[in-house]
């Protein structure tokens, strides 16, 4: 754990130095958090404890698991911006605030992830996690809807020269409204997961 900490760190810092160099301070600051919020356990034993938590399998296994995770969000994001600057090309955004915003989340995503699977998990009942999982599919699949239905009425309309409303109204309502009751529940039965006692 140590070398890995000693790696990352050093990792961290050549890559600071050459972002600073290239005046790409946004992305430093970002990388910097972002490394932060990954080794927020192990950072926090140092200054607490002054030595490294313990690490078993279970600790393994969860941070392996959150940086899966981390890394699919990273992906994902990365391919929405891909494509959504691809059918918009007026877009004309900072790539440094967009990688810089990506390094945060992605750091954000494993940060949740870890207390998921290191409390979340085990602490909510059988059902608990069958509705989190639902609700969390929920957001993902209104998600996915809501850029199909951007794209499906921008084609529609650009093509046929018409105002295509069924899509208008999925992408602007309904795939919205089903993202906040996803995102809603799964971010009350996640509190309520680390909060309660294990079953």
């Amino acid at each position: 754990m140590k070398k890995i900490l000693l790696a990352i760190s050093i990792t961290t810092l050549i890559l600071t130095v050459i972002l600073i160099s290239l005046k790409a301070y946004y992305v430093a600051v970002a990388l910097i958090a972002g490394t932060l919020i990954i080794g927020h356990r192990e950072l926090w034993a140092l200054i607490k404890k002054r030595k490294l938590p313990p690490v078993d399998e279970r600790v393994r296994e969860n941070a392996g698991r959150s940086l899966r995770n981390g890394f699919i969000f990273f992906a994902i994001a990365t391919a929405f911006l891909m494509l959504l600057f691809s059918i918009n090309r007026t877009l004309n955004p900072e790539i440094m605030h967009l990688l810089g915003g990506l390094f945060i989340s992605a750091g954000a995503v494993y940060a949740l992830s870890y207390l998921y699977y290191d409390r979340a998990e085990p602490r909510l009942s059988e059902r608990g996690l069958k509705m989190l999982k639902k609700f969390l599919v929920m957001a993902g699949a209104s998600l996915a809807v809501f850029i199909l239905s951007v794209f499906l009425h921008n084609m529609i309309s650009g093509l046929l020269d018409i105002e295509e409303p069924v899509f208008f109204v999925i992408s602007t309502i309904i795939a919205p409204l089903a993202f906040a009751v996803g995102i809603i529940g799964s971010l009350v039965l996640f509190i309520k997961g680390l909060f309660s006692r294990a079953y």
